[in-house]
């Protein structure tokens, strides 16, 4: 299927400040100097994250292996996950649903932020990726009046960035978009949920929703593989992900159902098997409060971490048995990154953010900057 162009091409920032709904004198962008902050950082791993002041207030800020805050730029609402470069020379920061706004920024060169807005009738879910090569951003929306979803695709190479066209995502409600190893497909997380920005974040057809987890044909958003789950789980939202070291996705579901029931959380889904379900004891399995909240790996995708924050819980798993290896208790943890091999920063929603060596040993709280509330996703931009 061809990219669906049906709008104008670009985007410009009184457009963006116009659409935000009279933001314009917010002080969004301007000024940061993010470039130049990091530049002077000398090659120290660095990470991302969204965040809200107790003050008023959201922003993305980076941050160093001791937690410490480098640089931060104010957004206009709150901000949800960020998407890296494979050549780590960018990222884009999106909206939290049903927010329309991203921001692209190139920390290491000073060049100019762009910001994007999503097309009248979309919104974006929080999520996105880059081509291969860094000049293509994919974004997760909802085409809302239509109750379905779509993954638009811009084009940032340039001083403006450039809307292509869009795909479909051939389900609802898609929560997160990865790009294979060998940069030919995307993988996209369906999470089934029907929401309508005019009914906030209810949620509109639990009885009926069916989740997904779709491969697309990367140039043509051909649909090459669809899975879903036995239709006894078909209330368990696959919402985040990340790949393990042989490329299959690592899905984190979020359940919609009975809150006495215990359902398998983690599911890892390939393009040619079935997806597999992985089992916790039923004591842990009951303390999460059947939510996964963010899924990444280590350096060398050895250890998948699956955080819990409702059960204040974090969990790891051998990428290449399935098996459960333990889990840390952070209180509201929810944001993970890699730091190599075997180690991780844990970010929570109470502003502190954690050390972890590796999954055996104990969570040492690193930071915790005052006046700040992390928000879901902690991404690693230079490791």
């Amino acid at each position: 299927m061809p990219l669906m162009a049906t709008r104008p091409a670009e985007f410009s920032r009184r457009g963006f400040l116009s659409a935000l709904g009279g933001l314009a004198a917010f002080p969004a962008f301007a000024g940061s100097g993010l470039g130049a902050s990091l530049l002077s950082t000398s090659d120290a791993p660095l990470f991302a994250s969204a965040f809200k002041k107790s003050a008023g207030g959201y922003g993305v800020a980076v941050l160093d292996d001791l937690g410490q805050i480098q640089a931060e730029i104010s957004l206009p609402g709150r901000g949800h996950g960020i998407a890296v470069s494979e050549t780590r020379e960018c990222f884009a920061a999106f909206a939290r649903r049903p927010g329309i706004f991203a921001v692209v920024a190139w920390p290491f060169s000073g060049r100019p932020m762009q910001t994007i807005v999503a097309a009248p009738g979309r919104h974006y879910y929080g999520h996105g990726c880059f081509s291969k090569d860094g000049r293509i951003l994919y974004a997760v929306e909802n085409d809302f009046e239509a109750a379905r979803g779509v993954v638009g695709v811009y084009d940032v190479s340039g001083e403006t960035n450039a809307w292509l066209g869009e795909f479909d995502s051939h389900g609802i409600g898609p929560h997160e978009v990865l790009l294979s190893k060998d940069g030919n497909v995307l993988i996209v997380a369906n999470g089934g949920i029907e929401t309508h920005p005019d009914h906030g974040r209810e949620k509109l057809n639990l009885e009926t929703m069916s989740p997904t987890v779709v491969f697309l044909d990367v140039k043509t958003g051909d649909l090459l593989a669809e899975h879903r789950l036995d239709s006894s789980l078909h209330q368990l939202s696959l919402r985040h992900m990340a790949l393990d070291g042989t490329g299959r996705a690592w899905a984190g579901g979020q359940f919609q159902g009975s809150k006495t029931d215990t359902p398998p959380l983690v599911a890892i889904i390939s393009r040619d098997e079935a997806p597999v379900l992985l089992d916790l004891p039923e004591k842990l399995a009951s303390q999460l409060e059947n939510y996964i909240g963010s899924v990444t790996a280590t350096t060398d995708q050895n250890v998948i971490a699956t955080s819990a924050p409702r059960g204040g819980k974090t969990l790891f798993w051998n990428a290449e048995t399935g098996d459960y290896l333990g889990h840390q208790n952070i209180a509201d943890g929810c944001g993970v990154a890699p730091i190599d091999q075997g180690s991780f920063l844990i970010s929570d929603g109470n502003g502190g953010v954690s050390y972890l060596s590796e999954p055996g040993e104990r969570a040492e709280i690193l930071a915790r900057p005052a006046g700040f509330a992390w928000d879901n996703h902690m991404t690693a931009l230079r490791i």
